[in-house]
């Protein structure tokens, strides 16, 4: 075991005569005895340890382990193994724990581990795992914790899992895994279940009532919520965001006796919440958002309280809450799936109706029906007889017929779509040339903001005293969210002889707080953000990116945002100015079926994950510089900050605390500032498998805003409440 782990210091005065059973633990190893045999053996990684040998032999290990016979507990965490895993593993007949997450195992899981019948507890967490849960799973009858989150299993969860009655923990986060849930409902021992970013479903799974966790968060579902939930007396955590459940949200939620944790953001639940709806006086978080809720707020749900956090926008609520849709929204979902394809089709715009009602389709469909191309240009002027005479040079991009086509296609959706989130926003529309031209006296010098690779931007007053400012860029007048500068209208101009399209002028609101480095890291005014408030700023960064990726058609990705790319509005709420629209690149278009024109489908969605990857790692470097206050301008000073964030994570709070920036590292809880922290390393990691999904980041972020402790929250705060800003 010394020779293999290529002699840790921490064993180097081991030799044939040690007494192991007295060893004292160390931070890497860890023995146990009963009656002078090893009964556990604990090994765990960190930075500096193991510097494994090129030749080590995972075999060769658990070989040597083979030889503890009274073995019943095998902990080998964070050690870097790789290749499958030994099936040497069977001969260990007495284990009853094995842990060996966070390495780089690989395959599927040995058949041999299923001669251990003493195994109660199970967990290859973080790991490379594939192939299917293996049937033969459901054989331990003493098993109570099954744990395989963050490998690549795929295909169904094996009906077997039905046969263990002494089950209490299930996590099968992160994989791969699609169908129907088995019938769970027998396993009355059964109390935390993960299932979160699968593809499960669709019909909700059947479950027992004494439930302490539950997260189906980011699946397929479908269907109704079942009824049972509301008989789970016991349960503390219900998550089941980010799905596309349906029917009507059941009040009686909110009342559980033991709930602290809510939330079913992202489904299409209905229904009417009136203010006298009771609520459990531990529930310290609540999302609502994304649903297709109308009428109050819960008295007990106002957002008042210093000691609860609710989420409810993007809903349809009475008018006196924000970030709500009209009415007719929720309404108008309901009726929409009751349309015939055929009465869609034809209902489908056609023509100029586009190009008056839609943005992105609008301007798409309008262009090809005129037969032009897109058009970006820069502006440059002439003198003329004393005055400023502008022209045009032009760089033009065309867009196939075939994918225009689509775009048509797709543009009620998109005009649907770009609503969500843009509540706040002046509403989109178009423009008149003399309007632009009155609102920055003819594009006056003295409006101008600056010079970018696809034009100049001004400043300018609308006649309806929206400060805004045009911006010749091409087609992103989709971009309409509450974190996004968002584009409140485009303008046409046409050539005078045949009145054909000659520029596109976009009109955007205007932020005019600057950048979020002057809040964290250069100070504004003598004064930085409050931890709260940073949170508040990391959790809004966040929520763009994540509009930027799933609420657009095509999304955009690998934008390669930068902490001054985030700015911020009159409120100090944050708006990214910055994306990688691809609209027009022929390198990233789908076709109707769906295929991209440089490989299967399967690659393309490689591709996008490995591109919200590299988002996830830009947003780490933000979090960064957020989290210790000093500007990080190059992978030096990220790669520096980053390890000693990570050894932060092993040390105690105080030291834990020096390293944040001195102007809040007095205020932020513990808990709060070691999950963020953690949330960074990660999104920074080097492998793109172990950076977290951005819905993971807000989850985290959230959870970190939860935990941190209201005293130390700055009721003073420009940004408003935690829950208005998040």
């Amino acid at each position: 075991m010394k020779q293999l782990l290529n002699f840790p210091e921490e064993i180097s005065s081991w030799s044939d005569n040690a007494d192991f059973c007295n060893t004292q633990p160390s931070q890497i190893l860890t023995l146990s005895c009963y009656e002078d045999r090893i009964t556990q053996l604990h090994v765990t990684g960190n930075i500096w340890f193991p510097h494994l040998l090129q030749d080590f032999s995972a075999v060769s290990l658990f070989s040597n382990l083979a030889s503890f016979p009274d073995l019943k507990v095998l902990s080998l965490v964070s050690l870097g193994l790789k290749g499958p895993l030994p099936p040497e593993i069977g001969k260990l007949s007495s284990l009853e724990i094995l842990n060996v997450s966070s390495n780089y195992f690989d395959g599927s899981i040995p058949r041999e581990i299923s001669s251990l019948k003493n195994l109660q507890t199970l967990i290859l967490d973080y790991n490379r795992f594939t192939g299917q849960v293996p049937d033969w799973i459901g054989s331990f009858q003493a098993l109570t914790v099954l744990s395989l989150k963050n490998n690549s299993f795929s295909g169904q969860l094996p009906n077997s899992l039905t046969n263990l009655g002494s089950l209490r923990t299930l996590v099968i986060s992160a994989n791969n895994l699609s169908g129907q849930v088995p019938v769970l409902h027998n396993l009355t021992n059964l109390q935390v279940v993960d299932f979160e970013d699968n593809n499960l479903g669709p019909e909700f799974p059947s479950l027992p009532t004494k439930l302490i966790s539950l997260v189906l968060r980011k699946n397929k579902f479908y269907s109704a919520i079942s009824d049972g939930l509301s008989s789970c007396y016991q349960l503390q955590k219900l998550d089941i965001s980010l799905n596309e459940l349906v029917g009507p949200f059941l009040p009686s939620l909110l009342s559980l006796p033991s709930l602290a944790y809510l939330d079913i953001a992202g489904n299409k639940f209905t229904g009417k919440l009136s203010q006298n709806i009771s609520c459990n006086t531990d529930l310290v978080f609540v999302n609502l958002s994304e649903n297709r809720l109308t009428g109050e707020l819960p008295d007990c749900l106002q957002p008042d309280s210093k000691s609860r956090v609710v989420l409810y926008g993007g809903n349809c609520l009475s008018r006196r809450y924000q970030q709500q849709h009209p009415y007719s929204f929720c309404h108008n979902e309901a009726l929409a799936v009751r349309i015939s394809p055929q009465k869609q089709q034809e209902k489908r715009p056609y023509g100029k109706a586009v190009l008056a009602s839609s943005m992105v389709g609008g301007i798409g469909g309008g262009m090809a029906l005129l037969g032009l191309a897109f058009l970006v240009f820069k502006r440059k002027f002439d003198k003329q007889q004393g005055n400023e005479m502008p022209h045009t040079s032009l760089m033009v991009d065309k867009v196939s017929p075939a994918y225009t086509l689509k775009m048509l296609k797709n543009a009620r959706y998109i005009s649907e779509t770009m609503k969500l989130g843009a509540l706040g926003i002046a509403p989109y529309r178009t423009f008149v040339w003399e309007e632009l031209k009155e609102a920055t006296y003819n594009f006056n010098e003295s409006n101008l903001i600056g010079e970018e690779t696809h034009g100049q931007v001004y400043k300018g007053w609308l006649t309806d005293g929206t400060l805004s400012y045009t911006h010749q860029l091409e087609l992103i007048s989709k971009l309409r969210h509450s974190h996004l500068v968002s584009a409140i209208g485009h303008c046409f101009e046409c050539h005078k002889d045949d009145s054909t399209v000659s520029r596109i002028f976009l009109i955007f609101e205007y932020v005019p707080n600057g950048t979020l480095r002057k809040f964290v890291s250069e100070g504004h005014s003598g004064r930085k953000f409050t931890w709260t408030q940073r949170i508040t700023a990391a959790i809004e960064v966040a929520r763009g990116i994540q509009f930027l990726h799933t609420g657009m058609v095509p999304g955009a990705y690998s934008n390669h945002l930068k902490i001054t790319d985030v700015l911020l509005d009159h409120d100090l709420h944050v708006k990214i100015s910055k994306c990688n629209l691809p609209l027009l690149a022929e390198n990233r278009r789908l076709d109707d079926g769906g295929v991209s024109s440089h490989g299967s489908k399967e690659n393309c969605g490689s591709m996008l994950r490995y591109e919200e990857k590299n988002d996830v790692y830009d947003f780490g470097v933000i979090l960064l510089e957020i989290i210790v206050g000093r500007m990080i301008v190059s992978e030096n000073d990220v790669g520096i900050s980053k390890d000693i964030l990570l050894v932060s994570l092993s040390a105690d709070d105080k030291a834990r605390r020096s390293i944040v920036d001195p102007a809040v590292h007095k205020e932020c809880s513990d808990d709060s500032l070691e999950t963020v922290i953690e949330l960074c390393v990660r999104c920074l990691s080097d492998e793109l498998s172990e950076r977290p999904s951005v819905e993971d980041v807000i989850w985290n972020l959230q959870f970190a805003a939860q935990v941190q402790d209201p005293r130390h929250q700055d009721c003073n705060s420009n940004t408003g409440s935690p829950i208005q800003g998040i």
